[in-house]
């Protein structure tokens, strides 16, 4: 299917051309018929020569109701533009036009109409050479009269020329259904309309609702008035809602593919149109069906930061329009360029900000997205619209790789600076270490942790340095180790270490320097001393016990039991049933 919305000034003929294409009334309110004017949008379907089904979305011509005709063509990817031959270019014809351009449609047919009311040439030619000039470009023209059916066959031929020349849509594509119409159905309960530009719908899908932010299951579809279990777009399609009232939703909502959509009340973008210094302080945005009041601030020549009234799905590149409600024109066309854009708090902010826009094209770039950011998490680049191809540092997390050196190098730094500031601790707690480098998550910082670092315990150091101990720290340590010298089993009592200026954080301080081993707590011995308590241990009769070893170390049962725990957990001894025990290795060999 093709979905393609008319366009043209009042009462040039749209609804009249498109009953006589495709035999259907578009015109659906009583109101519509009696008046001769179409107020709101209007949905007929026809086959085309080629078989091809084209879906036609009529908008009104008045310039009240200028507003839903933006809800018909914000989403449909065409336009089928109408002429009248009688009237020539009008108001409305300019200012629909300005719409199209402003939106970045790009395939286009002028059909001039009333051709048994006057000669179509003078209007054909003025209508091709102002469509020329915008996003349309050159466009085929077909005249024609609803009235005698003259041009009709022409029309649709040229109609199937257009429909062959519309880009394929990825089927792939995560889902956003722009709502213009809610209603309901005795039985069914809630029904949504609207045109699907991309992705795939099926009967059970899980969506999201933005008008509520809830989760909402497809009841059933249908499309072009028949029950389907799956659609894809391009495609005019109702949405059958389950447990979603009425009141709940209408046009501007939209329907999305969960977790793909970035709803935003704040954007960043690029204006082709009215200078952006001559804009009003407040505009309409409007996108998709949608229609939204939003506060301007200028930053460029060209470029904007637009503050919403309400959030919505947008993603970078989309295009909006822009419009003036006190002069009611078209101000122009916008490219979003940021949905997550910085704060600009401080001096000198907004001009950097405009600076950088002024480099933006509107396209989603991995690359640059992660430059401009440092870190991004994947959903929330896929949200912006970006694909997402590198591999992530850790988790969903993935960062500019200059960036991410920039952090390995600075977490060198602070840890180097801890350890000289806190020389008796382990080394620098991680989550200290985020809140210096300033960053969101505590698996990033574990993630930087790269040789000569180490992460153990919650703390990051350099691993394999002993460090410098403070000197009453070194000093207290050579007192102890001048009387362990002597008798090395005999660790010094609590009140011994303390008394020379071991406490326990000197003394963990000691232990990662190496140049004391902690078998318990306030149990402390040289670091050869495991080896020493080998040789001694191996002379015994094998195998022996703990009152044997405590004599032939001529130790207490203090240190005993920890240092034969300590050789058990390194293979030197084995503890036999009954709590003997014998050696395995001897000495050297631990």
């Amino acid at each position: 299917m093709h979905v393609v919305a008319t366009a043209g000034h009042v009462d040039h003929g749209k609804s009249t051309l498109v009953r006589a294409l495709t035999g259907m009334e578009p015109d659906r309110w009583a109101e519509e018929r009696r008046r001769g004017m179409t107020i709101d949008l209007g949905f007929a379907w026809t086959a085309l020569p080629s078989g091809e089904v084209l879906a036609f979305v009529d908008v009104p011509g008045h310039e009240r109701f200028v507003p839903n005709m933006l809800a018909g063509i914000g989403p449909a990817p065409a336009a089928l533009f109408v002429v009248a031959a009688d009237e020539g270019w009008m108001p409305q014809s300019a200012e629909h036009l300005a719409a199209l351009h402003a939106l970045g449609v790009r395939h286009g047919l002028l059909a001039v109409t009333r051709t048994d009311l006057a000669d179509p040439a003078v209007a054909t030619e003025l209508a091709l050479a102002e469509i020329a000039a915008t996003s349309l470009g050159e466009v085929e023209a077909v005249a024609v009269s609803a009235t005698t059916g003259a041009g009709l066959p022409e029309l649709r031929a040229a109609l199937d020329r257009l429909a062959a020349r519309l880009p394929v849509p990825e089927p792939a594509a995560p889902v956003r259904l722009w709502v213009d119409r809610a209603f309901t159905i005795k039985g069914s309960g809630t029904v949504l309309t609207g045109t699907l530009g991309a992705g795939e719908l099926r009967a059970g899908d899980e969506l999201e609702l933005t008008g509520t932010g809830q989760r909402v299951r497809v009841r059933g579809l249908q499309t072009l008035g028949e029950q389907v279990s799956q659609v894809a777009g391009v495609a005019r399609v109702a949405v059958n809602l389950r447990g979603v009232a009425r009141e709940q939703v209408g046009r501007g909502d939209a329907l999305l593919t969960p977790g793909r959509f970035q709803q935003t009340d704040l954007v960043d973008v690029r204006l082709a149109g009215d200078p952006v210094a001559e804009l009003p302080a407040e505009v309409t945005l409007h996108v998709g069906s949608a229609a939204v009041t939003a506060r301007v601030r200028p930053l460029g020549a060209d470029t904007a930061r637009l503050r919403l009234d309400r959030p919505l799905p947008l993603r970078i590149g989309d295009r909006a329009l822009l419009r003036d409600p006190g002069r009611r024109h078209v101000a122009g066309g916008v490219t979003v360029l940021d949905v997550v854009p910085p704060r600009l708090d401080r001096r000198g902010a907004a001009a950097a900000r405009a600076a950088v826009l002024a480099g933006l094209d509107g396209r989603p770039d991995e690359p640059g997205e992660l430059a401009r950011r440092g870190l991004a998490r994947r959903p929330e680049l896929e949200r912006m619209g970006v694909t997402v191809t590198t591999a992530p540092v850790t988790g969903v997390w993935h960062a500019d790789p200059a960036h991410w050196r920039d952090l390995g190098r600075r977490l060198l730094d602070e840890v180097t600076r801890w350890a000289q500031t806190h020389p008796l601790e382990p080394g620098i707690p991680v989550e200290t270490a985020r809140r210096l480098l300033d960053l969101p998550d505590r698996a990033l910082v574990e993630a930087l942790v790269a040789a000569p670092l180490v992460a153990r315990d919650g703390r990051i150091s350099r691993g394999g340095a002993t460090g410098r101990l403070p000197e009453q720290v070194a000093r207290a340590v050579r007192r102890v180790g001048a009387e362990l010298a002597e008798r090395p089993f005999v660790a010094p009592e609590a009140a011994r270490l303390a008394e020379v200026g071991l406490g326990h954080r000197e003394i963990g301080a000691a232990v990662r320097a190496g140049v004391l081993l902690k078998l318990a707590d306030n149990v402390v011995l040289l670091p050869d001393a495991p080896e020493q308590a080998i040789r001694v241990l191996a002379a015994l009769p094998q195998p022996f016990t703990l009152s044997t070893a405590r004599q032939a170390l001529g130790t207490t049962r203090r240190v005993a039991v920890p240092l034969l725990e300590l050789l058990d957990r390194r293979g030197a001894t084995r503890r036999l049933p009954d709590d003997a025990r014998i050696m395995l290795t001897g000495p050297g060999d631990s």
